[in-house]
């Protein structure tokens, strides 16, 4: 009987929305092409369930850079193209810059109101105009290069002491930057609680928000479907999901509050930005939010694009040797780079770049949603309808980049350098991610680090044969490379010293 309740009120749901398409009035352009839709589901039995990246580039070699979907009602405008996205996102940026409403990942569980999926309004310029104050000019990033080069110093000595746990030694330093910087936390060496439930939050984030993910983010009204009934499971799913991420915003800015209460607070991007005692209590929460923002999304930035980088390291040896050989002869032996010593590593610098654009960290960004009507190339772009850009495609374009599947620093070195990646892999318009200064300088800072002491090479097995890693990535919003063998060794006895004695 639930099961048959459950049935009735979809095909409820779906007759509303066929009614909607039958009485629709006639597009004043045609849509882009794409896959054929089937009467009243649309294209729901295409969308892919994993790496849908690759999917959207296998279907743009037969409709083009330029493809929309049907999915139960929803228009969806795929972009696989630099050049789409940069004449619709960002020329048209006043159009093109909302968000979609994500009934699991937005209302359900909360994220609605993060940077990532707030509404473009006031909301969302008050947050971006925080960003760019704390994080968002050189002179404002330079205060916190330091922070970067101590806790990456730190990093080095848990890699030499464990090298087979390299994904949790990246993301506990992701984490200890990130929580120092935005909230003057010092996280504890063992396990610490909120790096933890971060953790735990993020990664709901990259689930909730995938593409097609949830049946719900197309029929809102499931949302009022009880528990109990079969195939409601992920309401459950979805009650766990937003309480971790109540913690991950209140733990941390209850810290700074008591600390400021104890006139012992560590400056901070939320401490000074709380210091204002005419603060209302909107203004309040913005800035939680905002605090929430930088961590979630900054630090997982961070950890996905330095973990590439010890994949691409282990695959490509010759690689590795040029960028140490650099170093060498720049930096020298006995001590370790910084951020000074950037403008003068153009090889490591370029590597930094290929790393951003081998495997991007957000394989199709978070989508836009564009808030009235448009015809782009002649095509139909209804009010309403879901932008995806294919920022994998973008930066495996053949056109753009050459051999695009190998990593290859010096395609950005040379008379004629290809194209930067950092146009392209952080957003468009004005929805470019905010924190994309501080990511960079962390990823440079982690690779030049890791380069001038460690040889990172290919597993053996105890009988000697080689371990091949797999270049394989994780499906989501945010993609990390899955769990690979490889073998991280001090280059030295002297570079083994100088990872010691750092502080």
């Amino acid at each position: 009987m639930a099961l048959l309740a459950l049935t009735d009120f979809i095909f409820l749901v779906l007759a509303v929305f066929l009614l909607k398409q039958l009485f629709s009035t006639r597009p004043p352009a045609p849509y882009p092409p794409g896959p054929k839709a089937l009467p009243l589901i649309g294209n729901v039995l295409d969308m892919p369930t994993e790496q849908e990246w690759k999917t959207f580039s296998k279907w743009g070699q037969v409709w083009g850079d330029f493809m929309s979907l049907n999915v139960l009602g929803q228009t969806l405008i795929i972009l696989n193209s630099s050049k789409l996205a940069i004449e619709m996102l960002d020329r048209k940026s006043s159009i093109y810059s909302d968000r979609p409403f994500l009934m699991m990942a937005g209302e359900i569980v909360g994220w609605k109101d993060t940077l990532a999926l707030t509404p473009y309004g006031d909301r969302f310029r008050s947050i971006r105009k925080m960003f760019h104050g704390a994080i968002g000019t050189k002179s404002s990033i330079a205060r916190y290069l330091p922070v970067e080069q101590r806790e990456t110093a730190k990093f080095l000595k848990r890699v030499l002491n464990a090298p087979h746990a390299i994904a949790d030694h990246i993301r506990w330093t992701a984490g200890s930057i990130i929580l120092e910087l935005a909230y003057g936390y010092k996280v504890k060496e063992e396990s610490d609680p909120i790096v933890n439930v971060v953790d735990q939050a993020t990664e709901q984030f990259s689930l909730a928000t995938a593409p097609g993910a949830f049946l719900v983010d197309v029929i809102p009204a499931l949302r009022h479907v009880p528990e109990w009934l079969p195939g409601a499971d992920w309401k459950k799913k979805a009650a766990s999901w937003s309480r971790t991420l109540t913690d991950m915003v209140n733990v941390p800015l209850d810290f700074v509050q008591r600390q400021m209460a104890a006139g012992v607070a560590a400056p901070s991007i939320t401490q000074s930005l709380l210091e204002n005692p005419e603060l209302t209590a909107e203004e309040r929460s913005t800035i939680k939010w905002a605090a929430a923002s930088l961590y979630s999304g900054g630090a997982d930035t961070t950890v996905s694009a330095i973990y590439t980088f010890y994949l691409a390291m282990t695959l490509y040896p010759e690689v590795q040797r040029k960028a140490q050989a650099e170093i060498d002869a720049v930096v020298g032996n006995d001590r370790l780079p910084n951020h000074q010593d950037r403008q003068h590593l153009p090889y490591v610098e370029a590597l930094v770049k290929e790393v951003l654009r081998w495997n991007p960290v957000t394989p199709l960004g978070v989508p836009h949603r564009v808030t009235e009507d448009d015809v782009h190339e002649g095509y139909y772009i209804p009010k309403g309808s879901v932008v995806i850009t294919n920022i994998w495609q973008i930066l495996h374009d053949p056109r753009t980049y050459s051999d695009a599947l190998e990593f290859n620093p010096s395609r950005f070195l040379g008379a004629q350098p290809e194209q930067d990646p950092r146009s392209f892999c952080f957003g468009f318009g004005r929805r470019v991610c905010p924190g994309m200064k501080l990511a960079d300088a962390s990823i440079f800072i982690s690779c030049a680090m890791s380069l001038a002491v460690f040889d990172i090479a290919k597993a053996v097995d105890a009988c000697g044969a080689v371990l091949e890693p797999t270049v394989d990535y994780t499906s989501g919003t945010i993609s990390h490379p899955k769990p690979f063998p490889c073998s991280i060794k001090a280059r030295s006895l002297k570079a083994e010293a100088l990872i010691r004695s750092a502080e």
